[in-house]
Formats: C-alpha cells, sequence, structure tokens
C-alpha cells in the first residue's frame, strides 16, 4: 500500500520536473550556461536523473505492489 502511494508520489514529481525543464521561461538556458560555462551539459545529467529516471522509478514501486 505504502509502496504504491510513494510510487504515485515519484512518477507525479518525475513528471513536473521534465515538464518544468522544457518551459523555457522556467529554466532560462541562456542564463544557466554564462554562469555554468563550460560544465553546461551537466544540466542534461541533473535534469536527466531527476525527471525521466524518477518517474521510471516510481512506475516500477507503483507496479511493485508487494
Amino acid at each position: 500500500m505504502i509502496i504504491t502511494k510513494v510510487g504515485i508520489l515519484l512518477m507525479l514529481v518525475g513528471c513536473l520536473i521534465s515538464i518544468l525543464f522544457w518551459i523555457p521561461q522556467v529554466v532560462n538556458r541562456k542564463r544557466l550556461k554564462e554562469i555554468i560555462g563550460p560544465r553546461y551539459p551537466l544540466i542534461y545529467f541533473f535534469y536527466i536523473t531527476n525527471g525521466p529516471v524518477l518517474f521510471l522509478v516510481g512506475y516500477y514501486l507503483f507496479q511493485y505492489n508487494g
């Protein structure tokens, strides 16, 4: 029961992060590129680990059902 609820929560957070990342007004990529410089590709690493991967972990937990 609790695993299912945690799975749903992780799926929602993963979707929210994914949606917010691709809305230009929320994440100003030009400004981030100026601030971070050559380490800019790390932004995509953090996006992937906190967006789609979080969703997949939540989906796995949701399907687990004890």
